[in-house]
């Protein structure tokens, strides 16, 4: 079979066939998953709600992804009067884009040996020897890479805000902008953590280490924590989604958009949640290992079998990850935009820095196994230190009723204090910090 193809591959252009067949697979993948994720969102909020999601189109409603897809393309695509129509057609490819362009770094497996392949389809050199990686693009500094991509995302965003000519749309542009900026400091700060302490930029090597050593959840839990929290905020997903609040937006800065245009700023959406979450996997989560703690483990070295199952664990993990940013959007509230900042110029930027000092000298003295105590300490200290810090005064104070449950009123000043703790009156009680105010 080989000689008919008259073919001779160096192990480098094999590496390259390889490396361009698993990034079309993978796109293909990923995009039939953003497809399905908007479904399992529906289905897992549904479930937290105790009530039915999609189940009508298809068996077990398996055919909504499609039917969305159909009605998305259907609809009429509209273009607002006034708007910047180059600049608005464009904003939701600077979404989709980076988001595809950042996942060709991410490693779905280790080497595999493909000598006997290459041999028996008669494409090799012959003694030479064809390992291949199963990873998009095996650079050296992917992580940078990865880190550049996601932040050519925040363009879309304010582009699409800026184009559509609506005062909503534009200031949910620079909501975004301001929320994406400021929460990719903390998320680099938290990055560097994991560099200083693998010594390297390639994912690949970040894996192969935690496959001998701990996961870096393991190893820097608190790390770990600021950077999950930073990719809700990169992605726009709830708590963060100040760019896309109903409440006071309409829908933000993708207000004017219908059709596939809207569709694309939703891909999109759900494509850098699967990117960041499979940048988790790799940082943290170890990978395609399934030991946190040193002992056996799957080998960096792999069989087909064995690939197929280092795959496997790393979509499992993936699924795991995406599972649990659809839940924390149904469970935790929206932030106040004022809450959003503070939460990372004045805690996640400062804790992220003295982790850093905190890696960096372990490293330094060449005790990076104790990295896990430094991330304890750290913690620690910021739970000591949060008390004498100075309060801010929230601009949403709760109003204490006469006789409310939340501020019972004590035997010298009511006579209510006694009766059952729910609200007798609807006065409010006067607060010397708010003025005169009216008893009626």
């Amino acid at each position: 079979m080989g000689s008919s193809l008259n073919l001779q591959l160096t192990p480098e252009v094999f590496q390259l066939i390889v490396n361009v067949a698993l990034i079309v697979a993978m796109v293909h993948i990923i995009l039939g998953g953003c497809a399905y994720a908007i479904m399992l969102e529906r289905k897992l909020s549904a479930w937290m709600q105790d009530r039915l999601g999609p189940n009508r189109t298809g068996p077990m409603g398996l055919l909504q992804p499609i039917a969305d897809g159909l009605k998305f393309m259907m609809k009429e695509d509209y273009n607002p009067v006034g708007v910047d129509k180059a600049l608005f057609v464009l904003a939701p490819g600077f979404i989709v884009a980076p988001a595809i362009m950042g996942f060709v770094v991410i490693p779905w497996a280790g080497q595999m040996d493909a000598t006997a392949l290459v041999q028996w389809l008669g494409i090799g050199i012959s003694n030479a020897e064809y390992p291949v990686r199963l990873i998009g693009a095996n650079i050296n500094i992917g992580v940078v890479y990865l880190l550049a991509t996601s932040a050519i995302g925040v363009y879309g965003v304010s582009l699409g805000g800026w184009a559509s000519n609506n005062k909503w749309s534009f200031l949910g542009g620079l909501r975004a902008s301001a929320q994406m900026i400021s929460y990719e400091i903390p998320m680099g700060l938290a990055l560097l953590c994991i560099v200083l302490a693998a010594g390297t930029f390639s994912p690949y090597d970040i894996v192969e280490q935690q496959l001998a050593g701990q996961w870096n959840l393991v190893q820097q839990p608190l790390a770990a924590v600021i950077f999950y929290t930073c990719l809700l905020a990169e992605a726009n997903r709830a708590p963060f989604d100040l760019a896309e609040a109903e409440s006071e937006l309409i829908g933000g800065y993708h207000t004017e958009y219908s059709s596939m245009k809207f569709a694309l700023f939703f891909l999109g959406e759900y494509f850098h949640i699967i990117t960041g979450s499979a940048f988790f996997v790799v940082l943290f989560l170890g990978g395609w290992s399934l030991n946190p703690f040193t002992g056996f483990d799957l080998p960096s070295d792999a069989t087909p079998l064995i690939a197929l199952l280092q795959i496997s664990v790393v979509m499992f993990k993936v699924f795991l990850m995406v599972s649990l940013t659809m839940a924390i959007r149904w469970t935790l509230p929206r932030f106040r935009f004022d809450q959003l900042m503070r939460l990372s110029w004045e805690g996640m930027i400062p804790v992220s820095l003295v982790l850093l000092l905190m890696v960096s000298f372990l490293v330094y003295f060449g005790k990076t196994d104790y990295i896990w105590a430094g991330s304890l300490a750290v913690a620690t200290l910021v739970y000591l230190i949060k008390p004498i810090m100075g309060s801010h005064v929230e601009a949403n104070q709760r109003i204490r009723m006469i006789g409310s449950r939340f501020s019972p009123l004590t035997d010298a000043e009511s006579t209510l204090a006694h009766r059952p703790m729910v609200a007798l009156d609807d006065r409010a009680i006067p607060d010397p910090r708010q003025g005169l105010m009216s008893q009626h």
